[in-house]
């Protein structure tokens, strides 16, 4: 008789950036394991904006829990950060902590419906630590899943939990586990730097450390070559397995059959533009700038000697869905940019992937959010580094220390806005063939080699991962295909590297 059918419940935080590595992994997991059942549950809107753009022939089971934002004092709809300003985060945050009686009740409902040996993993996101405590009442293995970076995501923590910016009055202050790290207050979002441990955002996340405390490994959405330094750290402050699984599982880049007009302009855009010459610039799905920021960055993009695609939002101070103003950019800007086809601006939503594969992109502006820093890097792409929240800052720091990128800007305050000379000189310093810009282009192309190995079936890094993930919460294999490839895979590991959990 073949082993129980697994069920793996996947539980991602409710935000745009933490859906995409969740997705990966679901897909990660089917490609060497096609018999798993892989539920993913979350409040109902926000399933729905997960299923619309699933393929047809997707295996993964979606589960809506009930969830009615206006009881926590929050928006109608207001599912996703994405539908909420930054000051209600927190009561997001903390109303879906209250999703605990409902998640318990769904796996409740699913140990009673399955056979006594059945194994069952939780795989949750680090924000929603407290479903450890659902995995340790119905004796499920479980793993959270950490969607940021390893450095970013060390930093981050040890911020919340010793507020070091609290000890000293000086701009500059080393973090209590990791004295080697140096934080410049510049790098440390405002409501952190608000923050005393006595706050909502403070409290929330000494409850999620707390949690994380009891989860019997952590998945990291990084490669372990890529980030070795935050790596150690959080190996240093945890004891449990780390697991690097990066990078993203990233969609086929072959031109859709169906694209939108907004899409068609930036690809005859690129197409029209020199290898390796065009500049794409992207804040993210959420953030903008100031509008000064906006101003200096347009008068600097246009001095500039390279073509740019910006998608590009209503600056900070209006409603993101506003119509654009013209009054946010330099006179006539739109028109000249135009006209010499030196520029495109993109309202909106782009095709990340689909420009930064493309040959005519040679570097990403990015508020260095994760998935970008990590889709940058798939593709050999250097980056030009301007954070703008959260562990955005750390994340920065990483990049120029592993010399893929430069920082342009820090931050949306107006005084960080960067004057038009220094958007010039940093644009041409990492797009022109100088010895710095070819330096951090060829160490992003050493990266895109890396992150290609991680995933080889003859002992890549996130590969070993994935084993040992497979190994250690009793998902094994049932399938001759299956078992030949772990034996070859294990057979490389135990070449290459020492799989004791000592050295996790």
């Amino acid at each position: 008789m073949g082993k129980p059918q697994v069920h793996v419940v996947l539980f991602p935080f409710p935000a745009q950036g933490h859906n995409s590595p969740f997705l990966s992994l679901a897909s990660r997991l089917h490609r060497y394991r096609p018999d798993l059942t892989i539920t993913l549950v979350s409040t109902p809107h926000h399933i729905n904006s997960i299923r619309s753009p699933l393929p047809p022939d997707s295996r993964l089971h979606l589960q809506s829990l009930p969830f009615n934002p206006a009881d926590h004092g929050l928006p109608a709809g207001a599912e996703s950060t994405a539908d909420l300003p930054v000051a209600q985060f927190i009561t997001f945050f903390k109303a879906i902590e209250l999703l605990y009686p409902a998640f318990d009740d769904f796996i409740s409902n699913l140990v009673s419906n399955a056979s006594d040996s059945t194994p069952l993993c939780i795989v949750s996101d680090s924000f929603c630590g407290w479903t450890v405590d659902v995995a340790r009442k119905y004796k499920a293995f479980h793993t959270t899943f950490l969607t940021m970076g390893a450095f970013g995501g060390a930093v981050f923590f040890s911020l919340w939990l010793n507020h070091p910016h609290r000890l000293t009055e000086k701009d500059q202050f080393p973090l209590p586990e990791y004295p080697e790290v140096i934080i410049d207050r510049s790098q440390v979002a405002r409501h952190i730097l608000a923050s005393d441990g006595t706050d909502e955002w403070s409290q929330f996340f000494k409850r999620q450390l707390m949690f994380l405390n009891n989860t019997d490994a952590v998945m990291v959405n990084t490669v372990e070559e890529f980030e070795p330094l935050g790596l150690s750290m959080l190996r240093k402050t945890f004891k449990f397995p780390i697991w690097p699984i990066g990078p993203p599982l990233a969609p086929a880049s072959e031109p859709s059959s169906s694209k939108s007009d907004d899409e068609n302009a930036i690809i005859a855009f690129l197409d029209s533009q020199l290898p390796a010459s065009v500049l794409y610039i992207s804040f993210g799905s959420q953030n903008t700038i100031q509008p000064k920021q906006m101003m200096h960055l347009a008068q600097g993009l246009e001095g500039s000697s390279s073509p740019f695609i910006w998608v590009i939002r209503p600056p900070i101070g209006s409603h993101p869905k506003d119509e654009f103003k013209d009054e946010w950019l330099p006179n006539g800007f739109k028109d000249r940019i135009k006209q010499k086809n030196i520029g495109l601006l993109v309202h909106g939503w782009a095709p990340q992937l689909k420009v930064l594969c493309h040959k005519s992109t040679g570097a990403f502006l990015s508020h260095c959010g994760w998935n970008s820093i990590l889709e940058s890097m798939c593709h050999g792409i250097p980056i030009l580094a301007w954070p703008v929240n959260a562990e955005q800052f750390f994340n920065s720091m990483m990049v120029v220390k592993s010399g893929v990128g430069i920082e342009l800007a820090r931050g949306v305050m107006e005084s960080s806005a960067p004057t038009k000379e220094k958007v010039e000189e940093v644009v041409n310093l990492v797009m022109s063939p100088n010895a710095k810009g070819m330096e951090i282009r060829n160490r992003a192309m050493e990266c895109r080699d890396v992150m290609n190995k991680a995933w080889d079936e003859e002992g890549g890094s996130s590969m070993k991962s994935l084993l040992q993930f497979f190994q250690l919460s009793n998902i094994q294999g049932q399938t001759g295909d299956w078992d030949a490839l772990v034996a070859g895979v294990v057979v490389a590991v135990i070449k290459g590297t020492d799989m004791s959990m000592e050295n996790q």
